[in-house]
């Protein structure tokens, strides 16, 4: 057991991780999902706060249109989790499509210049 932060201790369980599960009840921003889409480790997350904003269920019509970028969940209270878990799996069993969702993953621009675009645009 390690008790404190270890940055490179950090950087190489995001980079060995397929997954990243975060089922918080409550996350403002959504930096761990952010690291783990970098990496390729898919997020596996709670709707809320900040996470609702980053990641794209892979669901039918998302893995259809190429948009997935890992799994979401509603409801803690509920078998959500249990339901998008077992999705996980399925997807994780076909190893091209997982590539792909995880290259996605890895693609996205959450950067300062991508987000000030936006803005500008508006």
């Amino acid at each position: 057991m390690r008790l404190g932060y270890d940055e490179a201790l950090a950087h190489r369980i995001y980079a060995a991780a397929d997954v990243l599960a975060v089922p918080s009840r409550f996350e403002p921003c959504g930096l761990s999902q952010l690291y783990a889409l970098r990496y390729g480790a898919l997020p596996l997350v709670r709707r809320t706060g900040g996470p609702a904003g980053i990641v794209i269920d892979a669901d039918a019509a998302t893995l259809a249109a190429g948009e997935a970028t890992g799994f979401v969940f509603e409801q803690a209270e509920t078998a959500a989790p249990g339901d998008t878990l077992r999705r996980c799996f399925a997807l994780w069993h076909a190893p091209a499509l997982w590539r792909q969702v995880q290259y996605r993953a890895m693609t996205r621009d959450f950067s300062w210049a991508s987000a000030a675009a936006e803005y500008r645009a508006l």
